[in-house]
């Protein structure tokens, strides 16, 4: 029987999945342009590289969390999600430090505001994979 915590951390692993889902496909796509402003300057690899090696990343973490619902694989993807939002952390910084505009993020204070952002992605992605799965 699935507990409503199991039910909620299942809904938001999914949710979680679809986001991750959507904004790879948005490297690949129509964001291509916003995503290379958020590679830092510092980063020795073409900007356009970086965006698509992280959109197919973040397509593979999108489908495995939708995909994946035993423990301990559960868990493991969700610790590989959350290690990629740690690792992609540097391209906010360097969004922010570097005074770049994309998505929005026009000043420097909604790029400062955007950094809060990343350790509740990193939250999300252990809460909603830890414990029980809601279905095999």
């Amino acid at each position: 029987m699935a507990t409503t915590g199991s039910i909620i951390r299942g809904i938001g692993q999914v949710a979680l999945g679809a986001f991750l889902l959507t904004a790879g496909i948005g490297h690949l796509t129509r964001s291509r342009k916003e995503f290379q402003a958020q590679v830092p300057t510092w980063v020795p690899v073409d900007p356009d590289v970086v965006v698509v090696g992280s959109g197919i990343v973040e397509i593979s973490l999108g489908a495995a969390l939708v995909a994946t619902w035993k423990q301990p694989a559960r868990r493991r993807v969700g610790a590989l999600a959350a290690a990629f939002f740690v690792a992609i952390f540097p391209g906010n910084v360097a969004q922010l430090v570097e005074h770049r505009d994309a998505f929005g993020l026009d000043t420097d204070r909604k790029r400062a505001l955007r950094l809060l952002g990343q350790p509740v992605l990193v939250a999300w992605a252990l809460a909603s994979t830890r414990g029980r799965p809601t279905s095999s």
